[in-house]
């Protein structure tokens, strides 16, 4: 049986055949910052399982706001490789999205081009300490406008390489996350302080985004409904941010909520297999960096299927009559549960983890040959994503054929053309 999930949605300029999109959710399927043959395998499985729409995870708008050092840049360089998974997307019939971001303190990397990271204030630099990188910089004016200019020139090539969709990613405790949250923004010009405050650079990128590709493209933003944390932002911050947003130019929000590093708890709906993920860096360092890690989450009730609703529920009623499209993600794990978003006013289901653990389940749903995903949010596929064989369901097994398993082995995908 099917339902309204199944239905067109509009998206800006963009129609998508139904109402599922695969959320980004880190690939790590990318080598000298130019995705793989992998990466366009990965994705092309999802368009073939039956997603309106799917989502390249991270794509840096320059070299410094790689998270990790393989990472994905958008440039003309890598455009033909993104190109070739582009065309492979569409082929299988499903549309395709870059999200695009900077990653700003939130750097893992050892060859940035200033010695400090940047970020909305100055202060200690909690990932660049593991790097022995103590301290951050606030940005200034002309930083501010550099990165503004990478964003829309990554949304131009992005145009150029053949994606339909640009989401900016402004959660998670990014960049512009870090803009958007009192946890990292202390500033005390016009970009700090309040709310509104708070959201106008990200705003600024957004409409830069938006006047780059010309309304061609739709234009996705993915904030925080709320940080999670003593002093975070909550959800009362996220309808003004959403409100700026909207008067940038965006055509849908992506409704998540957590950061990376305080309260990563929060974006999954429960906790991280720290164990495994210390198991699998090794160290002594490492493993007491994840045993703190460990003891700092908070006692959570047991996973719940659509555990972001209540929040999400609050951000759209304070958006009223917004002709902005929200995309509701958070635990859906069955039809039942994306019709209740649907029901619920909202008007695209984001998926990560059910799509990871079976990439054919929009049509096993469709179809009526389940109505149920087999994923038991274990978080696993989060601690297998940053080893060789890159994200996958550890409890089904990598689906990659055999020659790929090494993804960082093998020539661009353009080059192997």
């Amino acid at each position: 049986m099917t339902g309204d999930v199944f239905t067109p949605v509009k998206i800006g300029p963009l129609t998508l055949k139904n109402r599922f999109i695969r959320s980004g959710a880190n690939e790590m399927m990318s080598k000298d910052m130019r995705p793989t043959r992998a990466l366009l395998d990965f994705h092309t499985a999802y368009a073939r399982g039956g997603v309106g729409m799917t989502t390249l995870a991270y794509i840096a708008v320059s070299k410094d706001g790689r998270t990790l050092p393989g990472q994905g840049v958008m440039s003309a360089d890598s455009l033909p490789h993104y190109r070739a998974v582009t065309d492979a997307i569409h082929a299988a019939g499903a549309k395709a999205s870059a999200q695009i971001t900077h990653g700003g303190s939130f750097c893992q990397i050892g060859d940035l081009s200033t010695p400090r990271a940047m970020s909305a204030s100055g202060g200690i630099d909690k990932m660049g300490v593991l790097m022995g990188r103590f301290f951050q910089r606030a940005m200034t004016r002309a930083d501010m406008d550099r990165v503004t200019r990478e964003f829309a020139e990554a949304a131009r090539l992005c145009e150029e390489a053949g994606f339909d969709a640009i989401e900016v990613h402004m959660g998670h405790g990014y960049l512009l996350n870090q803009f958007l949250s009192p946890l990292s923004n202390k500033r005390r010009d016009n970009y700090g302080g309040s709310p509104e405050n708070r959201a106008r650079f990200p705003a600024e990128v957004l409409a830069a985004v938006k006047q780059a590709t010309g309304g061609r493209l739709a234009i996705l933003a993915k904030i925080n409904l709320f940080d999670g944390i003593p002093g975070g932002a909550k959800v009362d911050d996220a309808i003004v941010a959403a409100r700026a947003f909207e008067g940038a130019g965006t055509d849908m929000l992506v409704l998540s909520a957590g950061r990376n590093i305080e309260s990563v708890w929060a974006i999954f709906g429960s906790p991280l297999p720290y164990d495994d993920l210390a198991a699998m860096q090794g160290g002594l360092f490492a493993k007491l960096q994840f045993a703190i890690l460990k003891r700092s989450v908070p006692k959570l009730p047991p996973f719940h299927e659509n555990y972001l609703m209540e929040q999400a529920l609050v951000l759209k009623a304070g958006l009223g009559a917004s002709p902005m499209k929200l995309a509701y993600l958070g635990g859906v794990q069955s039809l039942a549960g994306a019709d209740a978003a649907l029901e619920a006013g909202f008007d695209a289901i984001a998926l990560a983890r059910a799509l990871i653990h079976d990439p054919g389940i929009v049509d096993a749903w469709r179809t009526g040959v389940s109505d149920t995903s087999g994923c038991t949010a274990c978080n696993r596929c989060v601690a297998v994503m940053y080893g060789a064989s890159g994200t996958h369901c550890p409890v089904v097994g990598n689906a990659l054929d055999p020659a790929l398993k090494d993804i960082f082995a093998g020539e661009g995908i353009a080059d192997a053309a």
